[in-house]
């Protein structure tokens, strides 16, 4: 996105620049917007398993089931992984988009780490946060080369069977 220059985002949007810029002063609130954009989809998602969690296991998997829906929608061409990641990797160290990014992958952290605490400690919960990230963030990568949302179905088992030994 940061290498892809403004006629190459016009062109494959079908929109001329004037009517880009009617609409965003700048490529750099153009992909803030998309950032907002993608964190409210997944949000949405989020809250709609949430809703239909009838156990606290159930409420933490909702994140992983979150990302699954995610990855199922829309994907044509097969998923890519993250699209927030993937965005994020364009700018450098530093940069605002970045930043918009990690306070994403942070609020899903703290989404597990609340839920968590209703089954264990909050040392252990923000522990378990952190682990399931990992797991989760690995699945995204994995699923993202493979083009299938597969691998992020692998994570969500094994995050069941750690939940399980609690």
């Amino acid at each position: 996105m940061h290498a892809t220059g403004i006629d190459t985002i016009t062109s494959a949007a079908g929109v001329a620049k004037k009517s880009l810029y009617n609409n965003f002063s700048s490529k750099a609130e153009l992909v803030s917007a998309y950032i907002d954009a993608r964190h409210k989809e997944w949000l949405d998602l989020h809250r709609e398993r949430s809703a239909k969690a009838s156990t606290i296991t159930d409420r933490v998997v909702a994140v992983f089931d979150a990302y699954i829906d995610h990855a199922n929608d829309a994907y044509g061409k097969g998923f890519r992984g993250c699209g927030l990641l993937n965005t994020a990797a364009e700018f450098p160290a530093g940069h605002p988009a970045r930043s918009s990014v990690r306070a994403h992958k942070e609020q899903v952290e703290k989404i597990l780490a609340e839920d968590l605490e209703s089954m264990t400690s909050e040392a252990e919960a923000l522990e378990l946060a952190e682990h399931f990230s990992f797991i989760l963030e690995g699945a995204v990568a994995r699923a993202g080369l493979e083009g299938t949302p597969e691998r992020l179905e692998h994570a969500r088992a094994i995050a069941l069977r750690m939940l399980a030994a609690l």
